[in-house]
């Protein structure tokens, strides 16, 4: 569904932690929005974070920020990103989080609809394929018009990891990590390529090499966590190239989370397959060719995640 275009790109993050504003701050850098409002629970806080971002846009952006602690500010609103909920510690998995961050789901979604019923919406909290599907029954909106980061994080890191055993740029890899952007996520290695190629038939890759991205990709995030506390700077760079697909109506392919509609004859969870981004949202779900082995993790990924709407 092709939603109007507005001249005014504004975007609004709902949740400036430090996920929220690695996400402003790396909108301001690219020059994506025109407006960028930061809406906080602290009045205080916003204001410092405010003013932080202003004195350094005459060097990056001429972009109007804005912060606020009412809902309503969101009128006008292009894109909203939802960065609010707790935060996964280093014991936890993304969906020891789901309780506490379905209930703040709960409260934000009714407010963006009521005064922002055109925007695309990006879920990037946790347990995000949870919460994506809970936001989209409770909105109530076209389809596409909400969906998650999910496994675009993760694709970034395993092509990374890919990358340092071809000794090619990333972009020029062409694999995808799908279904939870958790434990249960999966590589599709059968229809991976690399400048055509099969990644596979690479004289430099093998099926070891493969599984060794994977699980370096797979255990990143506890491994930060442990390290610094937090996951941050990757995930804001994610958001912000998928906030310019949308307000470029550029039609990239990205691995987010959506709802899935008999998708590989898979229905009533969200989790991350190949789609087309634009200026509607999620446009279309691309059903690309698994092997049987990937079909099953498939299955085990959406199991997963039910146990948990």
């Amino acid at each position: 569904m092709k939603l109007p275009k507005y001249d005014n790109n504004k975007v609004t993050i709902i949740g400036c932690g430090r996920v929220g504003m690695s996400t402003a701050f790396a909108l301001l850098l690219k020059n994506i929005p025109n407006e960028l409002l930061l809406i906080s629970r602290s009045a205080e806080k916003i204001k410092g974070e405010k003013m932080d971002l202003e004195h350094g846009l005459p060097f990056m952006s001429t972009a109007q920020v804005s912060s606020s602690t009412d809902y309503e500010d969101l009128r006008g609103s292009d894109v909203v990103i939802i960065s609010a909920g707790s935060s996964q510690k280093p014991e936890d998995t993304r969906l020891n989080l789901t309780t506490n961050n379905k209930e703040i789901i709960k409260q934000i979604i009714p407010k963006i609809v009521k005064y922002a019923p055109e925007a695309i919406i990006i879920i990037i909290s946790n347990p995000v394929d949870v919460l994506t599907y809970e936001a989209y029954h409770i909105a109530n909106l076209p389809k596409g018009q909400i969906f998650g980061t999910g496994t675009t994080l993760d694709t970034s890191r395993f092509r990374f990891h890919l990358a340092e055993y071809l000794k090619v740029n990333p972009k020029s890899i062409h694999a995808y990590i799908l279904g939870e952007h958790g434990d249960t996520s999966f590589p599709a290695v059968s229809n991976a390529t690399v400048g055509g190629q099969s990644l596979l038939s690479m004289p430099e890759m093998t099926t070891e090499k493969v599984q060794t991205a994977y699980q370096k990709t797979r255990e990143a995030a506890y491994k930060i966590i442990t390290a610094k506390g937090a996951t941050y700077y990757a995930i804001a760079v994610t958001t912000t190239e998928l906030v310019e697909a949308i307000l470029r109506d550029s039609g990239q392919i990205f691995p987010v989370s959506v709802p899935l509609h008999n998708y590989q004859g898979h229905s009533g969870v969200a989790l991350s397959v190949p789609c087309v981004i634009g200026r509607g949202g999620v446009e279309q779900t691309i059903e690309i060719k698994l092997s049987w082995d990937e079909k099953q993790l498939l299955t085990k990924s959406v199991n997963t995640l039910k146990q948990y709407l």
